[in-house]
């Protein structure tokens, strides 16, 4: 159990901006659940326009919220 949580949250948020971005390695692991999701048939959609509702919606509450 972690008995200070915003300290530990300070030293991983200080960790993660210390290490550098690794292009290589951030591809790799994308192209590796790309995959994956193939394998379980989720990617890509048989309907190219399934949850185009809920996007729609999405972009509009965002949009909303910043000219707000």
């Amino acid at each position: 159990m972690i008995k200070d949580p915003e300290g530990w949250q300070a030293w991983e948020d200080a960790y993660i901006r210390s290490e550098p971005a690794d292009y290589q390695r951030n591809l790799r692991i994308f192209e590796a659940m790309c995959e994956h999701a193939r394998k379980l048939g989720q990617f890509p959609s048989q309907d190219p326009l399934e949850g185009i509702e809920f996007k729609i919606r999405l972009a509009r509450d965002l949009n909303a919220l910043r000219t707000s």
